[in-house]
This record gives structure tokens, C-alpha cells and sequence, in this order.
């Protein structure tokens, strides 16, 4: 019993850190780049675009589905970003909480 009480307080204790973290993460911003830097997209922790980036010389009339093409592999790379970022947090949050094999966090 007195493992379980002992669980039960770490696990008050990782609650009031996860808070932490999401609120961390909400305010990070990661930026995916595609074109060699040509286009630039910025998302919150949140996966909200923030920004969008765009050099000129890609502002051609028959260029239209290579900058689509551009915009969506930055995106996807910024995705990317926030959601390494949030799998770091978390590992680094868990370290040491006795949790099964298999089992992780945020369920």
C-alpha cells in the first residue's frame, strides 16, 4: 500500500508538470522550410500557422503548383518540429516515473 500512495503522489506531482509543459508548449513556434528557405511556414505549439513566407522569385504565373507543392512541405516539416518537441517534453517529464513497459504518456 504504501507503493501505491507513494505512485499516487508522483503522479499529483508529473500532473502539475504536464500543465507546465502544455503551457510551454503553446508559446513554442517551430518553422518548417522548404526550397532551400524559399518558403517559410511558422506554426504555434498549437499547430496554428502563424506565418507564411514566400520569396519572390517563386511569385511566377506558371510556378503555381511547385509553390503549393513549397507550402505544404514546410508545413508538414513545422508539424514535424512541434511534434518532436512535444515527444522530448514528455520523455524528459516521465523519466524516472515507474510506469509498464509499453505504456506512454499522454495516454
Amino acid at each position: 500500500m504504501k507503493d501505491l500512495m507513494g505512485m499516487m503522489g508522483k503522479v499529483k506531482e508529473m500532473q502539475a508538470k504536464m500543465e507546465s509543459m502544455q503551457a510551454e508548449l503553446e508559446e513554442l513556434e517551430a518553422v518548417g522550410e522548404s526550397g532551400a528557405g524559399l518558403v517559410k511556414v511558422t506554426l504555434s505549439g498549437r499547430g496554428e500557422m502563424k506565418a507564411v513566407s514566400i520569396d519572390s522569385s517563386l511569385l511566377k504565373e506558371d510556378e503555381g503548383e511547385i509553390l503549393e507543392d513549397l507550402i505544404v512541405a514546410a508545413h508538414n516539416l513545422a508539424t514535424e518540429s512541434v511534434a518532436q518537441a512535444k515527444r522530448d517534453k514528455t520523455a524528459q517529464l516521465t523519466e524516472g516515473l515507474p510506469l509498464p513497459p509499453g505504456m506512454k504518456l499522454p495516454f
